[in-house]
């Protein structure tokens, strides 16, 4: 399993039920990798899309104590992990939000950060992995321009996966 998300210099994530930045060449790297995917987000995320719905092309599965129409619902961790070993682990990707990202990236294998050099007036984060010891950034790309802002993709290794 991998996680996804842009973040900013504080590891914020979002504000508002909301992306704080507006990054195209990031959407794009997002959509290219996701696409034909399978996609683990929790119920707000879900939401924060155009209408409420889910992506087109990938498989969602939603973390939520309620069932969702148009998305594989799951209600725990346990029904969640049985879900995804229905799918080879590296198709799967979690997307958000915040709560859903600190329950699941200790089992990630690989964590795919875009880096924004700004602040975003952030209300959700993720954690530091710059600053636990079971995380290597073993790739930084080089400084992107996103409309407007300096970016870099980022690839993390989890030297310490727990299994689900």
């Amino acid at each position: 399993m991998k996680a996804i998300f842009h973040c900013d210099r504080h590891w914020g994530i979002g504000r508002q039920n909301d992306l704080m930045f507006s990054l195209p060449k990031d959407m794009k790297f997002f959509r290219e990798t996701t696409i034909g995917k399978i996609v683990i987000m929790g119920r707000n995320t879900l939401l924060s899309f155009p209408n409420g719905k889910p992506l087109k092309n990938r498989v969602n599965i939603v973390l939520s104590p309620t069932d969702i129409e148009g998305v594989v619902s799951v209600h725990d961790l346990g029904e969640l992990f049985g879900e995804i070993k229905r799918y080879p682990p590296d198709d799967v990707y979690v997307i958000g939000g915040a709560s859903v990202y600190k329950a699941l990236i200790p089992y990630c294998n690989e964590i795919l950060v875009t880096k924004v050099d700004a602040d975003g007036g952030a209300e959700m984060f993720v954690p530091n992995l710059d600053l636990d010891p079971d995380y290597e950034c073993i790739h930084e790309s080089d400084p992107v321009e996103d409309n407007g802002f300096l970016t870099r993709y980022c690839l993390y290794k989890n030297r310490n996966v727990k299994v689900y």
